[in-house]
C-alpha cells in the first residue's frame, strides 16, 4: 500500500477553549501545534484561523502570518479551510486561497451541520475551483455524504475537474453521513477511478475508522476541529498526541508513514 499521509486538523471554526484548554488559537500556537505534529508523523496541517478573542475568521493577513510561521518551524504542507464558519460568504471563505498554499479544502456541497446549515451553491463551488486551479492550490474535496460524491463525478465525467482527485471523507457531522464502518465502506465504493482518500472521522468515530482507513490503504485525518478526546473521559493533550497515536497504529501494521516530501509526490503537488 501506498505511504500513509497522515493530516492534523489543528484548530477549527467550533471548537472553544472551554471544551480543549489546549486549543491552538493565535498563529505562534498553530505554527508551533503544526511543529509538534509534524514531528509525530503528519505531512499535512489543516488550518482554520482565530482573531485573538478566539472567534473564527478568513482574514487573508492572519493567515499569512500563520503560513510563514508554520514555513519558519517546518516542511509540513499546509492546508488552507474555505469551509471557514457557518455564515461567512463565499468570497470571506475563499480569501486564504489567494496566498497559494499548497493546498486548499473544498467541500462539494450544501449540509445541515448540527443545527445550523453550511451553504455551498454549485455556482461557488466552481468559483472556489477555478480559483484554486488558477492558483495551482491542490483541492482536497471535502465529501459530508454520498451526494457530494456523486457531484464531483458529474466534474470529472463534464472535465470540470481532472483526475486523479484526492476525497476527505467527513463523517459524523450530525446531518450528514453517520461516522461508521458502513458510511465508509458505501463512500469508499463509490470512489472515482484512481482517486486518494483521506477519512475524518467526528467525537469517538475517530480512532475506528482511522484504523479502519490505515488497514484500506486510505489516509486519516486527526486533530481537534474533530475530536477533542484522547479517550473516554479524557482529553487529549495535543493535536500531536493523536497524531502519534495513529502514526504508531500504522508502523504496528506495517504502513510507513508519509513525509511531506511523500505527501507530494503522492498527491502531485508541484512545489
Amino acid at each position: 500500500m501506498e505511504k500513509l499521509i497522515i493530516t492534523a486538523a489543528l484548530t477549527g471554526a467550533e471548537v472553544t477553549r472551554e471544551q480543549q484548554p489546549a486549543l491552538p488559537i493565535t498563529p505562534d500556537e498553530i505554527a508551533l501545534a503544526a511543529e509538534e505534529c509534524a514531528a509525530a508523523g503528519a505531512a499535512i496541517v489543516h488550518v482554520h484561523a482565530r482573531r485573538p478573542d478566539g472567534t473564527p475568521t478568513q482574514d487573508k493577513a492572519i493567515y499569512a502570518e500563520i503560513i510563514d510561521k508554520i514555513r519558519a518551524r517546518c516542511d509540513v504542507i499546509v492546508q488552507v479551510s474555505t469551509g471557514g464558519a457557518v455564515g461567512m460568504s463565499a468570497a470571506e471563505r475563499l480569501a486564504p486561497v489567494e496566498l497559494r498554499p499548497e493546498m486548499a479544502t473544498l467541500s462539494m456541497g450544501s449540509v445541515n451541520f448540527g443545527d445550523d446549515v453550511f451553504l455551498n451553491p454549485p455556482a461557488e463551488m466552481a468559483h472556489f475551483l477555478r480559483t484554486m486551479q488558477e492558483l495551482r492550490v491542490k483541492p482536497e474535496f471535502e465529501i459530508f455524504d454520498a451526494g457530494m460524491l456523486h457531484s464531483l463525478q458529474r466534474w470529472l465525467k463534464k472535465g470540470i475537474v481532472n483526475g486523479p482527485v484526492h476525497v476527505d471523507f467527513v463523517l459524523g457531522v450530525p446531518g450528514a453521513m453517520a461516522g461508521t464502518p458502513e458510511s465508509l465502506m458505501f463512500l469508499r465504493s463509490q470512489m472515482p477511478a484512481e482517486a486518494t482518500w483521506t477519512v475524518a472521522s467526528i467525537g469517538a468515530a475517530q480512532l475506528p475508522l482511522g484504523a479502519m482507513a490505515i488497514a484500506l490503504g486510505g489516509h486519516v485525518r486527526v486533530g481537534f476541529e474533530d475530536n477533542v478526546w484522547y479517550r473516554k473521559g479524557e482529553l487529549a493533550a495535543s493535536n500531536a498526541q493523536l497524531v502519534a497515536r495513529i502514526a504508531r497504529i500504522a508502523r504496528e501494521m506495517e504502513r510507513p508513514v508519509a513525509t511531506p516530501d511523500d505527501a507530494r509526490a503522492l498527491l502531485a503537488i508541484a512545489r
